[in-house]
C-alpha cells in the first residue's frame, strides 16, 4: 500500500472538509472497495486499507492537525501514534467500521452469539383439521395424533451420555463463533467444530445420538370453541418441536377448515339457506318449518304474495359469536316452486283461475310486457 498518497485525495474530499463530510466520504469509499463487495480483488483490498488508514487519521482532530502540518512525516519513526499505530492493535478503527457494517451487510455487529443461535427454541408446527359446520356451531373436544421431536429422556435433552457432560469447545472457547481475518476486516463466523453450540460432546447419548431430541408419536387433546370459522387457528403452547439441547419447545398451531354443508352457507355469524316454497303458499301465505343447527325447528311466516329471491330473517338462529354469548341470524331465501305435475282437477282449477285474471294479480309481469309492447309500437 502506498502510504504517501494524500489522505484527502484518497477520500476525495477538500482539505477544508468538516468531520461529517469526511465520515460520509469514508463510508462511500469503504462500501465501494470492501473485499466482500469486490470478490476479494487484491487492488480493491489495498484501496480499502488505504481509505481506512486515511479516515483513521482525519477523523481524529489531533492527528488531522499533525497531518495537515507535517504530512505523512508526522507519523513516521513512531511519531504521535499515527495511522500506523492503529494497525498494531489489529482493529483500532473498528469503532467506526461498525458504523458502516449495517449499511454494507444489512445488520449491525459481527455475527452475534452462536450459542444463542444454536440453542434457539424449537420450530413451530402446523396441523390442518377439518370439522363440520355442526361442530363449528357447538364446539367440540377431540384428539389428534402427531409425530413430533421431544427431549430425549435418558440424557434429559443434553445430548450427552448419562453420567457425562458436554465440555466447552476448544476451537471457539465456548463462544460458538470464530474470527476470520479478511484483509483489514475481522468477521465472526459459526464455529466449524461445535456448529455454534459452544460445546462438544465426547460421549453422545445412545438414544438420541447426541441430538438431545427424539421423534415421538403423541396424542393431544384439542378443545374447539363454539363459533370458530374457516381459517381460525388454535395455538397449543409448547407442543411444537423440542428446542436443541434443552432450549424451549415451539408451539403447535391447528388451522381449522369447515366442510361444505348440504343446506346452510355461512357469512360470518349469519347462516344462509334457500327454502323452496310452493306457489300456493307463496300466493296465499302460510308457514314453513326450517330446522336450525341449534337443533330447534324454526317456524318461518311466509307473507302472502312473496316473490322468489325474497329473504326472511330469523333473529338469533345463526352461528354463535366466538368467545361470546351472542348469536348471529339465520336468513332464509325463498324460492317459489312451480308444480311440474298436475292432476286433472288441479289443472281445471288453474284454468278457471286464469280466466278470472285481470293483470293486477302479477303487476311485474304485466308491466314488463306492456313496456315491450310500447317499445315495439314506437
Amino acid at each position: 500500500m502506498n502510504t504517501e498518497i494524500d489522505f484527502y485525495e484518497l477520500l476525495e474530499v477538500e482539505r477544508t472538509a468538516d468531520a461529517g463530510t469526511i465520515k460520509s466520504a469514508y463510508r462511500r469509499m469503504a462500501m465501494k472497495y470492501h473485499p466482500d463487495k469486490t470478490g476479494g480483488c487484491a487492488d480493491s483490498e489495498d484501496k480499502f486499507k488505504a481509505v481506512s488508514e486515511a479516515y483513521e487519521c482525519l477523523k481524529d482532530p489531533q492527528k488531522r492537525a499533525a497531518y495537515d502540518r507535517f504530512g505523512h512525516a508526522a507519523f513516521k519513526n513512531g511519531g504521535g501514534g499515527g495511522p500506523g499505530g492503529f494497525g498494531a492493535g489489529g482493529a483500532g478503527g473498528f469503532s467506526d467500521l461498525g458504523d458502516i457494517f449495517e449499511t454494507i451487510f444489512g445488520q449491525s455487529g459481527f455475527g452475534g452469539g452462536g450459542r444463542q443461535q444454536a440453542n434457539r427454541r424449537g420450530a413451530d408446527l402446523r396441523y390442518d383439521m377439518e370439522i363440520t359446520l355442526e361442530e363449528a356451531f357447538a364446539g367440540k373436544s377431540t384428539q389428534i395424533e402427531i409425530e413430533v421431536s421431544e427431549n430425549c429422556e435418558p440424557c434429559d435433552g443434553t445430548g450427552a451420555q448419562p453420567g457425562t457432560k458436554a465440555k466447552a469447545c476448544m476451537t471457539c472457547r465456548g463462544s460458538g463463533q470464530v474470527r476470520a481475518q479478511q484483509g483489514f476486516f475481522v468477521v465472526e463466523r459459526t464455529c466449524p467444530s461445535c456448529h455454534g453450540a459452544g460445546q462438544v460432546i465426547d460421549s453422545p447419548c445412545r438414544s438420541c445420538r447426541g441430538e438431545g431430541r427424539v421423534d415421538q408419536h403423541k396424542t393431544l387433546e384439542v378443545n374447539i370453541p363454539a363459533g370458530v370459522d374457516e381459517g381460525n387457528r388454535i395455538r397449543l403452547s409448547g407442543k411444537g418441536e423440542a428446542g436443541a439441547r434443552g432450549a424451549p419447545p415451539g408451539d403447535l398451531y391447528i388451522f381449522l377448515h369447515i366442510k361444505r354443508h348440504p343446506i346452510f352457507e355461512r357469512e360470518g355469524n349469519v347462516l344462509l339457506c334457500r327454502a323452496p316454497v310452493s306457489f300456493t303458499t307463496a300466493a296465499l301465505g302460510g308457514t314453513i318449518e326450517v330446522p336450525g343447527l341449534d337443533k330447534q325447528v324454526h317456524k318461518i311466516a311466509i307473507p302472502a304474495g312473496i316473490q322468489s329471491g325474497k329473504q326472511l330473517r330469523q333473529r338469533g338462529a345463526g352461528m354463535p359469536v366466538l368467545n361470546s354469548r351472542g348469536f348471529g341470524d339465520m336468513v332464509i331465501q325463498v324460492d317459489v316452486e312451480t308444480p311440474t305435475k298436475l292432476t286433472s282437477r288441479q289443472r281445471e282449477l288453474l284454468e278457471a283461475f286464469r280466466e278470472t285474471e285481470t293483470g293486477d294479480e302479477c303487476p311485474a309481469s304485466t308491466g314488463f310486457f306492456s313496456k315491450l309492447k310500447d317499445m315495439f309500437s314506437d
